[in-house]
């Protein structure tokens, strides 16, 4: 209860399944496909985390597709646009962020990002523990990213991905 009653994003369309306390926030769309699932019991943080999920501004749009799997402690900040296509896995203490939230510019650094980037991550991509995505980033299909990763760009299908930043470590 008391999560929701800390949720202020009233923009959700289909339903999930919460196995973990959820925050929805923003006053963007966050849609869901069918078979969505946040949390996992047999896994770290199940007992002190909880998912967030916010789309920041009326334009900012947060879309899940179908078969999705999300472990603890994973959180969502979109100031455009984040796509998790169908049957994706992600796993505990993910962060996905379309935006720096913050212009990197000094003389403006207390002002919003002017330039957010869509992220998408394809289908049948499996997430690692401890990820984090950054703006800009397109996922392709199939591929896998390694625990620990910080992707800063895009990667093609079919690939496993891992490091700091992010590389191509082998083919699929």
């Amino acid at each position: 209860m008391k999560y929701n009653f800390l949720s202020t994003n009233r923009n959700i369309k289909g339903n999930y399944k919460a196995h973990q306390p959820i925050v929805c926030n923003g006053s963007g769309k966050i849609s869901f496909g069918q078979n969505v699932n946040f949390g996992v019991i047999n896994s770290p943080s199940f007992y002190n985390t909880y998912a967030y999920l916010e789309a920041r501004g009326k334009e900012a749009n947060i879309s899940f597709g179908d078969n999705v799997n999300i472990n603890n402690g994973f959180s969502i900040i979109a100031e455009r646009s984040i796509t998790v296509d169908s049957n994706v896995l992600i796993g505990y203490n993910c962060q996905i962020a379309d935006s720096d939230f913050h212009d990197l510019n000094v003389a403006n650094r207390m002002e919003t990002d002017p330039f957010p980037k869509e992220v998408i991550i394809g289908k049948n991509v499996f997430v690692g523990n401890n990820v984090t995505i950054l703006k800009g980033v397109v996922i392709g299909e199939n591929t896998v990213v390694a625990n620990g990763s910080v992707v800063t760009k895009s990667f093609p299908k079919d690939v496993i991905i891992g490091g700091v930043p992010a590389k191509i470590i082998k083919e699929l």
